[in-house]
This record gives structure tokens, C-alpha cells and sequence, in this order.
């Protein structure tokens, strides 16, 4: 009777020995948004679960690239943030797996359409609005006019004084690039990239990269997200933000679960935690001002809001099309890309 009592005891503590190195585990991360609100997302979830994050942090263009190339042996597990349009490319292309999360009733009715439109694949944690900031002393310095608009850039005395990133590593560039055409035609938006080519300086690997040289004085103007500028400006930079006047896109930003993830249950874990309005509540502190997708979530009171945007319908399923993408990106690496400055 003992002996059957020790070997019951031991075999509940060997299961619960191996269900708790189960639940342990590790995570294999895609972090695409700005890093200090990556490694704030890392520590808080680290805390709060025993599951190690190894996180890397990379474009939304080079998460994809990324994603894609090891799609026949995975060695991500879970891809947080940045631009929904290589999201959605990535699930058309069966790269990631379908997942309803019991807190997509939370969320905002353009988090769950990013959702439904890709069959689950994947879901929006926040939005932001397309613009750039400037530099104010930089521009009174220099006796600038103020751009409030897509066309104010062209004006010749910014020439070397605008930084965008490129298309191909950066979803921020390719939403301006998407944007851009929705907003003037396909035509008529490379004849206005050619154009602003002649004012861009650097063509930059990461989306808010012109913003953070803009506030430190290396060039005028960054073409970001509103909130990569207001998050400079929120650092003392005297960097002010602006939303084009003749409307901008924006983006979702998304988060997807790679299909045949080694640690897919951590996966899932992380996927229902990021979506908890106590979680979006928290980005505000790492500076990161984008609109959370939780509808309870804080809203940061720097964060630029939708409402006072003049915004385009912007098509996320066209224009996260695989084929579509690839066209927009071959054509900007011909016409522009080839003879950048």
C-alpha cells in the first residue's frame, strides 16, 4: 500500500515536473517595432510568464523576407508588430498560422478586420497614421516654409534635407508608397517619387530611422509614422509632426504566429497577452504613441488620433497582395531605387 502511495506521489510530481519545463519553455521572437518598446515588451512578459523570449528585432520587410526563407523549417515562432501589409503577404502565402484569440471581442472593429481578412492569420495590436516631422530649428535656421502637404516637399530648397526608408526593408516606406498611389494613381505617384528623389538624402533599412535623424540635426525632414515623430518630440527633440493635407494612409500594425512554430503554445500565450488593454496600456511608457488595439487600452494623450487626420481608404487587402507588393517593389527599384542619390 505504501509502495503504490510513493510511486502515485511520484509519478503526480513527474508530471508536474515535466508539465511545468513544458509551460516553461522558450519563445521565439520577431519584434518589428521601435526597440525600446521590444525589449519593454520582452521584460513585461518575461516577468509575468516563465518562458524565455529570445527576440529579435528587425524591418517589417526583413521579418518577412525572413519568415519566408525558413518557411520549410521555422525557427521563428511568433512575428509582434510592424506594418500590416507583409502580415497579410505572409498569410496569403500560407507562411502563418490561422489563430482566433479569445480577446479578439476586445478589440477594435479595424484590429478584427485585419483578422478577418486574412483568415485568422493575423490580428492588429495598433494603428498610426502616415506623415513626418521636421525639425523647427532646422527650418527657422534655413528660413524653410512649413510642408503641410504631400507637394510642399517638392519645394527646391529642401533638396538634401528629406530622409525616407526604403520599400524593401521598411513596411513604413512601402505604406507611404502605397499611399501614395491610392492617393494620386500609379502614374502620377512615381512621377512625384521621382521628383522627391531629388531632395531625399539617405533612403533608410529602418521605418523611424529619418525621424530620429531629423531630431538630431543630420537632415530637415523624416517621412514616418506621425507617432515615431511624436515620440521624438516627447524626448525634448524640437521635432513637430505633421499630417499631410491632401489625406495619408496608415498602418496596422500586426502580429502573426508562424505556421509550424516549434513553441507554438508560448506562442499563443504571448498572441493573448499583447491583446490585454493592461499590456497596450504599458507602450506608452517606452514612448510608443501608436493607437492601441484594445478598445479599453489607455490612449496615449501625445498619440496622434484618427479623427483629426484626414485619411484615405486605404486598401490593405490589394495592396498586401503578394503580387501587387512585388510589382510596386520592382517598379520603385527601377525607377527609383536604381538612381537613388
Amino acid at each position: 500500500m505504501r509502495l503504490t502511495i510513493l510511486s502515485t506521489l511520484l509519478f503526480a510530481g513527474t508530471s508536474l515536473s515535466a508539465g511545468s519545463a513544458l509551460a516553461a519553455g522558450e519563445l521565439n521572437l520577431i519584434c518589428a517595432a521601435d526597440v525600446v518598446i521590444c525589449e519593454q515588451m520582452q521584460g513585461d512578459f518575461q516577468k509575468a510568464h516563465d518562458i524565455k523570449v529570445n527576440m529579435v528585432r528587425m524591418s517589417s520587410g526583413e521579418a518577412y523576407a525572413k519568415i519566408r526563407a525558413e518557411a520549410r523549417n521555422p525557427k521563428t515562432d511568433l512575428w509582434w508588430a510592424g506594418t500590416g501589409d507583409p502580415h497579410l503577404q505572409a498569410a496569403s502565402e500560407g507562411l502563418t498560422e490561422e489563430y482566433k484569440s479569445p480577446m479578439l471581442d476586445q478589440l477594435q472593429d479595424w484590429a478584427k478586420s485585419q483578422a478577418e481578412s486574412s483568415g485568422f492569420k493575423t490580428v492588429g495590436v495598433y494603428a498610426g497614421a502616415l506623415g513626418w516631422g521636421y525639425n523647427t530649428e532646422i527650418f527657422k535656421q534655413k528660413g524653410y516654409k512649413e510642408p503641410v502637404c504631400w507637394a510642399d516637399l517638392l519645394a527646391p530648397e529642401l533638396k538634401g534635407e528629406i530622409q525616407v526608408a526604403n520599400p524593401n526593408s521598411s513596411g513604413t516606406a512601402y505604406t507611404a508608397l502605397a499611399s501614395l498611389v491610392q492617393i494620386m494613381g500609379e502614374e502620377k505617384a512615381f512621377e512625384y517619387l521621382k521628383a522627391l528623389n531629388g531632395n531625399i538624402s539617405q533612403y533608410t533599412k529602418s521605418g523611424s530611422a529619418p525621424v530620429k535623424a531629423a531630431a538630431r540635426g543630420e537632415t530637415g525632414l523624416g517621412i514616418v509614422f506621425m507617432h515615431d515623430a511624436v515620440a521624438q518630440t516627447a524626448e525634448g527633440f524640437p521635432v513637430k509632426s505633421i499630417a499631410p493635407c491632401e489625406g495619408t494612409g496608415y498602418e496596422i500594425g500586426s502580429m502573426s504566429i508562424v505556421k509550424g512554430a516549434r513553441n507554438m503554445e508560448n506562442a499563443k500565450t504571448w498572441y493573448d497577452w499583447s491583446l490585454k488593454p493592461e499590456v497596450q496600456s504599458r507602450m506608452k511608457d517606452a514612448k510608443s504613441f501608436q493607437l492601441p488595439s484594445n478598445k479599453t487600452a489607455e490612449i496615449p494623450k501625445e498619440a496622434p488620433r484618427f479623427e483629426d487626420i484626414k485619411l484615405i481608404d486605404y486598401d490593405f487587402k490589394t495592396y498586401g497582395d503578394p503580387e501587387k507588393r512585388k510589382a510596386l517593389l520592382e517598379r520603385w527599384d527601377r525607377e527609383i531605387g536604381a538612381v537613388a542619390n
